[in-house]
Formats: C-alpha cells, sequence, structure tokens
C-alpha cells in the first residue's frame, strides 16, 4: 500500500536501492519518485498472516516460496519496486535472492480504502510486465470478497470474483500453485468494522 510521494529529489534505480536499505520504513519506486508505505489495519494484517500461513503449508516441498510485505517485488531492472503483502515464487534465483522478488508466479493485495483503486489500476498495469506473473489477487478487508485475475493461455487476463455469486463458491482457486482454500481460513479471526 503507497501512502504518499516524499518530497525527497528524483533518484536513479541504484540511489533507491541504496537509500532504501537504511531507511527505517519501507517504501516504494516508481519512475524516480519515492512513496512512504501506509501502515494496514488489524484485518489487513489478519488476513495478509492467514494467507501467508495456509499458502506456505500448501507450498512446502514444492520448490515455491512464499514471502510477506517485507518482500520487495522488482518488476524490471529500472522498477518500479513495490512490496505486496504476500508474494509466491517458484523460480531458483527468487529463493537465493536478498533484495528483490524478480520472477513472482503470484501477487496478493489486500486492499485498503486509500489503495484500493491505485491496487486496482497502476499497480496491475505495472505488474501484467512481469513475463511470470501468472495470478494476482485482490482481497478486501472490510468484507470477504476476493477478485483473483489470471492470465490465460493467450495472455489475456480474466477475473475470477469470490464467492461466486451464481454457484455460491465459497472457496479460493489459485491455478498457479493448484491451490484451493476455503474463503472462511483467508478469514479466519479477521473482525471488520461495525463502521460502515
Amino acid at each position: 500500500m503507497i501512502a504518499q510521494v516524499q518530497h525527497i529529489p528524483l533518484m536513479t534505480v541504484a540511489e533507491y536501492l541504496a537509500w532504501e536499505a537504511e531507511q527505517p520504513f519501507k517504501h516504494e519506486y516508481i519512475n524516480g519518485d519515492v512513496y512512504a508505505m501506509a501502515g494496514g489495519t488489524l484485518p489487513h494484517n489478519d488476513i495478509a498472516v492467514n494467507l501467508t500461513s495456509v499458502l506456505r503449508n500448501s507450498l512446502r516441498g514444492t520448490g515455491c516460496k512464499v514471502r510477506m510485505s517485507d518482500a520487495k517485488v522488482k518488476v524490471a531492472a529500472n522498477g518500479p519496486y513495490f512490496y505486496p503483502d504476500v508474494v509466491v515464487s517458484c523460480d531458483e534465483s527468487d529463493r537465493r535472492a536478498t533484495d528483490a522478488i524478480s520472477y513472482p508466479k503470484l501477487i496478493i493485495e489486500v486492499l485498503s480504502p486509500s489503495t484500493a483503486a491505485f491496487d486496482r489500476g497502476d499497480k496491475f498495469r505495472f505488474y501484467r510486465r512481469i513475463p511470470t506473473l501468472q495470478e494476482y489477487v485482490l482481497i478486501d478487508a472490510e468484507k470477504v470478497g476476493v477478485d483473483c485475475y489470471r492470465k490465460t493461455s493467450e495472455g489475456k487476463w480474466e477475473l475470477t470474483a469470490y464467492p461466486e455469486e451464481e454457484s455460491g463458491e465459497e472457496s479460493l482457486e489459485l491455478v498457479s500453485l493448484d491451490f484451493h482454500c476455503p474463503l472462511a481460513l483467508i478469514y479466519e479471526e479477521v473482525e471488520f468494522s461495525q463502521l460502515r
């Protein structure tokens, strides 16, 4: 989640990476601009922890690795750089990486009201540039709802929304990982705000 642009001069990628390594808080990088990361709500955090836990258990022994919001994703050599809530890579280079994930298979963002439009729009446009990305998942942190964008064999992105109204589907399917998970597990012990 992006908060706002920092009032510092434009940076090169090298300057950003060196500067970011020294900062107490995370910053995303787009076209020379640096954006401070906003803090999330407790439901936001609970959802990310739940997903990371079930994915980690499911992926054990597969060669794929799940990482949380401290893992930076590099879209291309010149950026942008983002910190998704959950990212899975099955690439050996990413298993040994120390600075950034370059070959994600799955990226998950837990939506916040202040960043939802960016996550659905510009950020998704950037993420679609990553050749290895097969699924992009957006999880609502204010009510039960998941949008899964899946790349087809023709390279087009198709949306599946959960729960599916017609079928009553209550389970998230991630084709890229051969993974199914009840929505109840994703939202386990998540307390939604009563103020809406």
